[in-house]
């Protein structure tokens, strides 16, 4: 794999993670990133799956708790963000034909977790759309010993009336050719969203300096960010999350954290999930908004206690 670049700001003083080229089964070049723990006594590793319009960078503070806990992590930019190939002509919108397609992204994410000898075992954290990539993943096979989700996308916060207009509007969209357009109110506008909501109305976390870190990175590297979604990325979500949701729970040990102010993702597909996943801790945490591992301190501390908790038990 060849060497990629690596964003840091000018007053992050930790260690930086090694970032590569990587090159799917379909010629997409895609990055991705891996921190390494310090010491001679790994506890594992964590596959690291964002979710949409992120980019590795977002991840640095999560991964340098883990690897200060003995854990390496791998993380990657999905196809059509970060720094990965975009998929069409206007690099702003998040889009993708078959979702499919991200278990391309993850199956070169395995083969360069096995070049990198990454240490044994390896356990899954996935946040929003990641943890819809992660639970198919997972059903294909994943070879991680335990999986944390957050916020995980096994749905996506819309009453029955809105998920079926949401979907026939997509569909006429795409039969017209027009599935490459911006969808209204899909969680980004020209920019992304941090440049686009003021802190007072965002959906994501309580905490200031969290926000604050997402704006200065989008305005140091507006070209690692995206906006809204596509007609075709909203029809395929949807799509996926109720393929998904029709599937039985695999088989190893899973926590799930949900904020009670979530507004993104679908509450009751993750309540629901949880109920009928065999060996499942569901966490709730009160005030919590979608992005819990940003969340404020008193937030967010619960989730890695189990978080921790979790990959220790295997």
């Amino acid at each position: 794999m060849q060497q990629a670049p690596f964003h840091q700001l000018p007053d992050d003083r930790s260690a930086p993670a090694r970032a590569y080229w990587t090159q799917a089964d379909d010629d997409l070049r895609l990055r991705l990133a891996h921190w390494q723990a310090p010491g001679d006594d790994p506890q594992g590793s964590v596959l690291l799956f964002p979710g949409r319009t992120e980019y590795v960078e977002k991840y640095a503070p999560v991964a340098h708790r883990l690897t200060a806990q003995g854990y390496d992590v791998l993380s990657i930019d999905w196809r059509g963000q970060g720094m990965s190939d975009r998929l069409q002509a206007d690099p702003r919108l998040g889009h993708i034909g078959d979702f499919a397609d991200y278990q391309r992204d993850v199956i070169e994410m395995i083969v360069a977790a096995k070049h990198l000898d990454l240490p044994r075992p390896w356990h899954l954290l996935a946040h929003s759309m990641g943890g819809c990539i992660g639970l198919a993943a997972l059903g294909a096979g994943l070879p991680v010993q335990s999986a944390v989700f957050s916020a995980p996308m096994w749905g996506i916060n819309l009453r029955r009336v809105q998920h079926g207009m949401a979907l026939g509007i997509a569909y006429l969209a795409g039969r017209v050719g027009r599935g490459g357009l911006a969808a209204p109110r899909s969680g980004g506008g020209a920019t992304t969203y941090p440049l686009d909501e003021s802190f007072n109305a965002n959906l994501l976390t309580r905490n200031g300096d969290e926000w604050a870190r997402l704006v200065r990175e989008a305005v140091a590297w507006p070209d690692l960010t995206i906006g809204g979604a596509t007609f075709d990325w909203v029809g395929k979500a949807l799509n996926e999350c109720t393929r998904l949701s029709r599937l039985p729970s695999p088989d190893l040990p899973m926590l799930v954290s949900l904020g009670s102010d979530e507004r993104i993702v679908s509450p009751q597909a993750i309540r629901d999930r949880a109920a009928r996943w065999p060996d499942a801790d569901l966490l709730v945490i009160p005030g919590a908004r979608h992005e819990i591992l940003m969340e404020t301190d008193e937030l967010r501390e619960p989730f890695y206690a189990a978080m921790l908790a979790r990959f220790a038990a295997g």
